[in-house]
């Protein structure tokens, strides 16, 4: 279990670039930024698996494409889309705190899986998660006036909620997939979820550039350099190696604590936005960092306590 932790830790270190990236890509819209990243994630996945991509699709069965469309779609392009819009519109701060409510959710929708601890057990660390996650973003509210008007703010916060739905579902039922289909590894289901995410990308893309020709001319010349080289880097950071990692994460420990994992990505991502503002985190925030670590501390030390001894916990799955 403690590799499965180390794994999730290590994942959200490499999704914490995903809140701030659209701040550094700020002229472009939350669509090109979605459709830019998971076309670059398709085209690492497949130098990646071309040695064996025919072998994989060959054991893909009809359900299994279907599975991935869905992930696809609710794991990374509506996800990721919405979170965009969440951020550019409400502030990293705002999306923080709709995003951060993921132990909670995945708690709640995977309560009753094996090996999970019940919701009565957890309640404290919750509880510090959900106190942590209001004091990130007391000020957020109390400044909204000031950085823009409350509709937008309003809007990025829905964006945000409906980003949350997307991810918690995405979450927990591909943790339940990936216990139960010893048959893909880790790096190979990663592969296979980007490329596909990839193909949705590049799909809805052909509509919405199709359609929006006469806008593209009348924008604003944009650093197109710099738009690929980071959108690379986030493509082969947060979704080749961030996805491989989870998913290792994810075959390791139960779905309840696999919820609370995911606040290293919050964690991460308020580092990577204070090294972007170049400040350090106010008081409060640090109380907030302080709740938030104790949380999932409490939360693993409750799994490992409960946890049944296991033996033949399955070996080269990355």
């Amino acid at each position: 279990m403690w590799y499965g932790v180390l794994c999730g830790l290590a994942a959200g270190s490499m999704w914490g670039m995903v809140f701030v990236m659209p701040k550094w890509l700020a002229e472009f819209s939350p669509f090109e930024l979605m459709f830019g990243r998971y076309v670059a994630y398709a085209l690492i996945s497949l130098v990646l698996l071309a040695p064996r991509l025919g072998g994989l699709l060959r054991r893909l069965t009809r359900a299994d494409y279907l599975l991935l469309l869905r992930y696809a779609l609710a794991g990374n392009v509506v996800y990721y889309l919405l979170l965009s819009c969440g951020v550019q519109m409400a502030g990293v701060s705002a999306a923080s705190l709709i995003i951060g409510m993921l132990p909670l959710t995945i708690s709640l929708l995977g309560r009753s899986d094996h090996g999970s601890v019940s919701l009565r057990v957890l309640a404290w660390p919750l509880a510090l998660v959900a106190v942590g996650m209001v004091c990130i973003n007391v000020e957020v509210f109390g400044g909204a006036a000031g950085q823009g008007a409350w509709t937008s703010v309003a809007t990025g916060m829905l964006c945000a909620v409906g980003a949350l739905a997307s991810w918690t579902w995405y979450a927990v039922d591909n943790t339940r997939f990936l216990k139960r289909n010893p048959r893909f590894s880790s790096g190979d289901w990663s592969g296979l979820f980007g490329i596909a995410s990839g193909l949705v990308a590049l799909a809805m893309g052909l509509v919405v550039f199709g359609f929006g020709g006469a806008e593209r001319v009348a924008a604003p010349p944009r650093d197109w350099l710099r738009f690929w080289l980071l959108i690379t880097l986030v493509a082969a950071g947060a979704s080749v190696i961030g996805n491989q990692l989870w998913n290792m994460a994810c075959r390791r420990v139960p779905v309840t604590l696999s919820g609370q994992l995911l606040l290293f990505e919050i964690l991460f991502g308020l580092l990577y936005g204070y090294l972007y503002q170049h400040r350090a985190p106010r008081p409060l925030e640090v109380l907030a960092i302080v709740l938030l670590i104790g949380g999932v501390a409490w939360s693993v030390w409750l799994h490992a306590e409960r946890r049944p001894a296991r033996r033949g916990i399955q070996s080269g799955i990355f």
